[in-house]
């Protein structure tokens, strides 16, 4: 089975010399960099790792935690025979002067209120609709 792997890297992640496509980012003045082939596997892993990154530098403001820069990366699998997914896991590096028990904090908070990967846990229907 394929593994579909996507990056996306923001703030002091963004080195200019980084591949991948950079995107403007609220969160930071050097942008997003994403790492990833256009397929609808590596795209919906994509969604993943971006909503996890926003996410981590919204909910590390609300709790006060200076960032300096987030790096997901995601990957999973599907199903040759149905193309169903296998499910999506994801990894966080956090820049940040705060201490692995403050981090603990904000990764738990993130994985709680991520708005895609919890509608990609929960569940969801896509239906077709005339252009």
């Amino acid at each position: 089975m394929e593994t579909y792997e996507v990056t996306v890297a923001s703030g002091s992640w963004c080195l200019p010399d980084a591949g991948g496509t950079r995107f403007p980012h609220r969160w930071t003045d050097e942008g997003v960099v994403t790492d990833a082939v256009f397929t609808g596997a590596h795209l919906l892993h994509l969604a993943v790792a971006g909503c996890v990154l926003n996410d981590t530098h919204r909910e590390a403001q609300a709790l006060g935690i200076e960032v300096r820069g987030v790096k997901v990366v995601a990957r999973g699998g599907f199903d040759e025979r149905t193309w169903t997914s296998t499910g999506i896991e994801y990894g966080v590096t956090v820049d940040a002067s705060a201490d692995a028990a403050t981090l603990d904090v904000l990764h738990a908070r993130v994985d709680a209120v991520a708005e895609i990967p919890f509608a990609v846990r929960a569940g969801a229907s896509v239906v077709r609709v005339a252009a």
